[in-house]
């Protein structure tokens, strides 16, 4: 009998920099294409690449920065208040 590993998601911070990560968070697309992308320009052209990927890497910190994502409190519904009722029988039995 073999064991099979279960498999979990990376963690967020599981990554390089997270610079694919923020941009395809920004821009809503699927960051492995972007990372992809790197590794094939990689084949061709390596300082290239690094310089974009610095470049890129620096155009997100300045953007979370100067426009943090703040996260909006979502304020739990209120809960079912019943008012009191003055029943004066209950209040002389308790």
């Amino acid at each position: 009998m073999t064991d099979h590993d279960i498999t979990t998601a990376p963690a967020p911070r599981d990554n390089l920099f997270g610079i694919c990560a923020a941009l395809g968070e920004d821009f809503g697309f699927n960051p492995m294409w972007l990372r992809m992308a790197f590794a094939v320009a990689l084949l061709f052209d390596l300082e290239k690449v690094l310089v974009t990927y610095a470049a890129l890497g620096v155009l997100v910190l300045v953007s979370r920065l100067l426009f943090p994502n703040r996260t909006v409190a979502i304020e739990a519904p209120a809960a079912h208040v019943v008012p009191e009722i003055d029943m004066p029988e209950y209040r002389e039995a308790a």
